[in-house]
């Protein structure tokens, strides 16, 4: 079955709220087999929903609106879609005579435009609504199912959780899987899934980059749930066999998490001092629960004077390899391994840019030095993209060498 999920609202189309609807009900549609093949999101406008609409009609099994459906003259959805579909409106007499307590026990009063939220198109059903006042609508035409959600999350979720999810439940079931990477590009790691005897109908396997790193999603779709499960299982078992040393996780759990739990599996201590991350890696650190058990500190060093007063790397060091190479980042390593008491230290100094960069030294150029007390590794990268970017890529390398190295 084939979903679409169109989101009304002028406010959405200017920028003015972030459309959270789509991205939440695929999600859910997902979970019960069904695809969501379409995304549409439209104005308060007539004409262009009622394009959008028949468009759907055409080519969805499953239509899902969100918004529209309150009392002000904004409020097209539930009209313009009567119309389309050449059905009338009636007034629901029960809903008419709850409105004016529903108002009342959210303290608001009773209004001329609030009547026409009593107004529902013939042979259609209402979905409850247990937060505000606009009920959901079903509508079931040609084979095809219509529902109608109200725009605001805190109404549309629980609506849709705990009376459209029974109605929408199949026999088909998706099941998908995510295998988290880093230190190999998408096209690269494409390759070598298409070396891999993993390919079959009824499965999709896709790569999707960020920022360094790549999630390797794999979506499995049938009606017999066991045969799928074990199949994916044997899928993502090939897949880490032969691509372990690219991954670092599954089904997109943080990185800085993984690091965390680990530190705190084997009792290890963890202090960092950054220069060209500028503290990314410890705030991605330290906003997870739990992280004050193994992290003791964090030193930003981005001055050479820094690096000379905090860490007693050498001016002469410095000044004979400058404070982007491996030479420094080693001597920031072992600094901050002397100034502590952790069981494993990092330091990082790179090229950040837009400027600084030369042709020996490139914008992108990054050491990490990761260190215990007996054994050190200096990890040289060049990465590429703006500024923030090479920092969120550098900091991301950073936790994954951390894990490699522990």
């Amino acid at each position: 079955m084939k979903a679409e999920v169109i989101t009304t609202g002028t406010e959405i189309m200017i920028g003015s709220i972030l459309n959270t609807n789509s991205k939440y009900l695929s999600s859910k549609l997902t979970e019960l087999g069904i695809e969501s093949c379409y995304h549409t999101s439209v104005d308060d406008n007539v004409e262009r929903l009622t394009s959008v609409f028949e468009i759907a009609l055409n080519r969805a099994d499953i239509i899902i609106t969100t918004g529209g459906l309150g009392p002000t003259d904004d409020d097209l959805t539930k009209e313009t879609i009567t119309k389309a579909l050449g059905l009338e409106l009636e007034i629901d007499i029960n809903l008419e005579d709850e409105l004016p307590h529903c108002l009342a026990n959210m303290h608001n009063t009773m209004t001329n435009n609030n009547e026409k939220q009593a107004l529902n198109p013939a042979g259609s059903k209402l979905i409850r609504n247990d937060i505000g006042t606009a009920p959901g609508i079903l509508i079931d035409i040609n084979n095809k199912k219509l529902i109608m959600l109200p725009g605001p999350p805190n109404e549309m979720i629980p609506m849709f959780e705990n009376y459209v999810m029974p109605i929408l439940r199949t026999n088909n079931n998706i099941v998908i899987k995510s295998i988290n990477t880093i230190g190999i590009g998408e096209s690269s790691l494409e390759v070598e899934l298409r070396n891999l005897n993993i390919y079959e109908e009824g499965f999709n396997i896709s790569t999707y980059a960020n920022n360094g790193t790549v999630e390797i999603k794999v979506i499995g779709r049938g009606n017999d749930k066991d045969i799928l499960t074990k199949k994916m299982n044997e899928k993502i078992k090939i897949i880490t066999n032969n691509l372990n040393q690219y991954i670092y996780g599954f089904e997109n759990k943080y990185l800085a998490e993984i690091v965390v739990d680990l530190l705190k599996e084997k009792n290890l201590q963890l202090s960092l001092c950054e220069s060209c991350t500028g503290g990314l890696i410890s705030n991605s650190i330290t906003r997870i629960p739990g992280s004050s058990a193994v992290f003791d500190r964090s030193i930003v060093t981005y001055s050479n004077n820094a690096k000379i007063d905090e860490l007693g790397v050498s001016s002469e060091t410095l000044e004979k390899y400058g404070a982007v190479s491996e030479e420094t980042a080693y001597e920031m390593a072992k600094g901050i391994l002397n100034k502590t008491t952790s069981d494993i230290v990092l330091s990082v100094t790179g090229i950040a840019g837009p400027g600084g960069g030369s042709k020996e030294k490139p914008v992108g150029l990054v050491y990490l030095c990761v260190m215990n007390k007996k054994n050190h590794k200096i990890i040289k990268n060049i990465f590429s993209g703006e500024r923030l970017t090479i920092q969120e890529k550098a900091a991301m390398r950073a936790l994954y060498e951390i894990k490699q190295f522990v």
